[in-house]
């Protein structure tokens, strides 16, 4: 197996979706609860990525298994597109699931059992996502599921694995949590939800009843565009919460490139040639926050 098609399989271009959420609870522990632990961090990171691959590789591998359109199973699948061998795509999954659960059993010897609960509720999630006779990215709710497993539970795992040592179970701090982790989670389930409607028609083949089939394109175009300006909004109502600081008002400038993107995928939605705008938006956005977070750290080792 080639790298592209390796990369291509496990949807590498699309892990983004993780690595922001796990800077922004780092990032979120350090300025709010002053805790930051870089090698427990620097495992769960590997963990995440080690895992989100598995997930995406079984997507995959389900999609292909169950799908009954051939032209589609042949020609769009990855797998069946370059004809790799179903032996291998399985020792692939095992390849990085067992060392991603290694790895968490571990830190929850180091952290705390909190870990392991939200651990499994990642791994259930993640299973059943693509997995099964209803898997959930073929139901209404694949978006709020990919959304709040990698935006939310991936900020909140992120945070605890930084701060377990003085980490408080209370609705104030996950209130915060929250707030912090909404415009992802918007970002992210966007994603999904842009997949389903590039693939409305493939879905409706493929027996894959998503939102896109009960509200329709033009009201899933709708709720992309309101999830897109909700996401930013979040992150000045975060400024002003005080659970990001005002250099994050970064933000600015990716809301040109947001709006470009957005407009060029509302006048068309075609796979393999604007899907990728849900991806850049989250990018766009996540990487401005970024900035600032950046900006942040830079000005307080000057102050000190």
């Amino acid at each position: 197996m080639s790298l592209s098609t390796f990369t291509e399989l496990v949807e590498l271009r699309a892990k983004a979706a993780s690595i922001f959420p796990f800077f922004t609870g780092l990032f979120f522990s350090w300025y709010v609860l002053g805790s930051a632990n870089g090698l427990y961090a620097a495992l769960f990171f590997i963990a995440m990525l080690l895992f989100n691959m598995t997930v995406d590789t079984l997507d995959n591998y389900n999609d292909y298994m169950h799908s009954s359109a051939d032209e589609w199973k042949t020609g769009t699948n990855i797998i069946g597109r370059e004809n790799i061998s179903l032996n291998l795509i399985r020792t692939l999954i095992v390849g990085m699931v067992v060392p991603s659960a290694l790895i968490g059993i571990y830190l929850v010897f180091q952290v705390g059992l909190p870990l392991l609960w939200m651990g499994l509720i990642c791994f259930a999630i993640g299973i059943m996502y693509s997995s099964g006779p209803h898997p959930i990215s073929s139901t209404p709710y694949g978006e709020v599921a990919s959304g709040f497993a990698m935006g939310v539970m991936i900020t909140l795992i992120s945070v605890y694995v930084n701060s377990y040592q003085m980490f408080t179970w209370n609705a104030s701090l996950l209130g915060q949590i929250l707030l912090v982790s909404s415009p992802l989670f918007f970002w992210i389930a966007n994603i999904m939800l842009a997949n389903n409607i590039c693939d409305a028609q493939e879905d409706e083949v493929n027996h894959r009843w998503t939102i896109v089939h009960y509200i329709g394109v033009k009201n899933a175009l709708l709720m992309f565009n309101a999830a897109n300006v909700l996401a930013v909004l979040l992150v000045f109502y975060a400024m002003y919460g005080g659970v990001f600081p005002l250099a994050l008002f970064s933000i600015l400038l990716a809301v040109p490139l947001i709006i470009k993107e957005s407009l060029i995928f509302n006048h068309e939605q075609i796979k393999t040639k604007t899907f990728v705008c849900a991806v850049q938006i989250m990018i766009f956005g996540s990487l401005s926050l970024c900035v600032g977070f950046l900006g942040y750290w830079i000005y307080t080792l000057i102050m000190h």
